[in-house]
Order: C-alpha cells, then structure tokens, then sequence
C-alpha cells in the first residue's frame, strides 16, 4: 500500500528515531510511504490556544496537499494526528469556516483522504496475522505496559480511534511480537503534555504515577506512539520509579530483526539498550 507520510517537526527533531524507526518497518512491511511536499508544522500545540483558525489552517494545507496525490496520510506524532483529526472534524461540520480556511490556504479542501496512525495502518490494514508471520526475534522476555496517552484517542468522537477507554490495538500488536503486553488501567491517563517545560514539577508527579502503576502491573518496560509522552517519560520520572520506555515501531523494527535498533535506543535518555540486549534481541 502507498499513504502520504506527514513526519511533523519532532520526527525530524527530538524524535527522529522515531522517524527512523516507521520508515524501516513501513518499507519491511510493504508500506511505501511518500513524504508531503513541502509540509508545514500542524501547530501543536499551542496554536489551538491562541489563534482557532491558524490551528485549522495549518493542518489543513497539509491535508490538501495529500488531496492533491489521493493519498490517505499517516501521520505517527500522536499530537500531529490530533490536530489533522480535529481539523479534519471542523471542516466537515462547519462550511463557513471551510470557506475562510479555504480562502486562507488558496486552494479548496475535498476531505477525501483519511488520516491514519501507523498503529492502525499496521494492525488493521498489514494484519497482526502477517506481521506475526514476518517475526525473526520474538520479543519473549519482554513485558510492556502499552500506553496511548490522550491524543490519539480523545476525543473520542473527532480522533475515532480504538476503544477510547479501554484501546487494544498496541496491545494485540505487542502480543503478535512475542512479547508479554501486560494490564494495567493508566493506558490513557495523561502524562501531562506540554506542561513539561512550564509545569514540570506537577509532569514529575504525574510520570511518576505512571512509571509506579506499570512497575505494579509487573511491567519491565512502556510502549508509546507519541514524541510528548516519550519526551515527558524518558525525561521526568524520577530515579526510583524508572522503567525503560520505547516507540512502539522500535519494537516492532527490533522483531522483525531490522537494523538500527541499537542506534535508535541510544537516543533514549533512560537507558533502554541493556534490556533488549540482555534478552539478546539487539
């Protein structure tokens, strides 16, 4: 399958492993991905706090040039894919807003292209079946808690994706790797956001929670898919409570035996290579 690729300004920043590590298993899997032309910053996220329409408008330009190649867009920051979702929502369901965004932009907007995360391109469009299949070194060992966070799920009614309550997709993907995804009920609870740099006293408490309640679910490690909550949990949790934390495309890279994951894991601030390593996956 071939979608348009939105990397969004962290996956060629703080989170260009992340980066590294979709475009390795999107060309393992079949997935070609064909980068926006001359894609713009979505505004998270702070533009939706100061100025509605440039948050729309920002997002939109991106959108209409997928349009232009009749691409449906993955787009892997979770923040990124809240503000396409969102802006996607109010275009659909406000026509004069369209036609000033439209205006601004200087070229119309259809909404025929669908915005996609890699997780649900891979689980539902690859199958959990075929990326099984396609396993060279089982994740056996390896005990993750998988952690969505808020923006890919709420709200609910905009983003559409999994269960907004209780999401599954990266825990079934997890278990397709030969891993042993654990439960816990933190699986959406925020890990406060941007409030890292303003806020980063109350972002400690609230990773700290997190990094506690995983480590009582009898988790070795977290799983995420978004550049903020890998920011604030490899960067805030405090030295008692730390548990390494991974991209969920790392993971899946490192099972199917791809190279760079060793690269990719020494961009973590937590040290997350021995852990790997010592269960001879890397």
């Amino acid at each position: 399958m071939k979608v348009a690729y939105y990397p969004g300004c962290s996956l060629h920043a703080t989170a260009k492993e992340y980066d590294q590590s979709v475009k390795a298993v999107s060309a393992a899997l079949g997935i070609e991905l064909k980068e926006l032309d001359d894609w713009a910053c979505c505004g998270a996220t702070a533009a939706h706090s100061t100025n509605f329409k440039l948050s729309v408008a920002l997002p939109a330009r991106d959108l209409i040039s997928a349009e232009k190649d009749a691409l449906d867009v993955m787009v892997p920051c979770a923040a990124c894919f809240n503000r396409f979702k969102s802006t996607q929502h109010h275009l659909d369901h406000d026509d004069e807003l369209k036609k000033e965004v439209e205006k601004i932009v200087g070229k119309p907007y259809t909404g025929s292209v669908a915005i996609r995360n890699p997780i649900d391109i891979i689980a539902n469009d690859i199958g959990l079946d075929t990326l099984k299949s396609r396993v060279k070194k089982p994740l056996k060992g390896l005990k993750p808690v998988a952690y969505y966070g808020c923006l890919l799920l709420r709200p609910p009614e905009v983003c559409n994706f999994d269960d907004y309550e209780n999401p599954v997709l990266l825990d079934k993907m997890m278990a397709a790797l030969g891993a042993e995804p654990k439960q816990w009920s933190y699986k959406t609870d925020c890990c406060g956001g941007s409030l890292s740099i303003s806020r980063a006293e109350i972002v400690i408490k609230m990773v700290d929670k997190l990094m506690t309640m995983a480590r009582e679910a009898d988790a070795n490690c977290i799983a995420v898919a978004c550049p903020l909550c890998m920011a604030n949990l490899d960067f805030r949790a405090s030295a008692g409570v730390r548990l390494p934390v991974y991209y969920f495309t790392e993971l899946v890279g490192i099972a199917l035996g791809l190279q760079g994951g060793r690269d990719w894991l020494k961009l973590h601030n937590i040290d997350s290579v021995s852990l790997v390593s010592g269960l001879g996956l890397v």
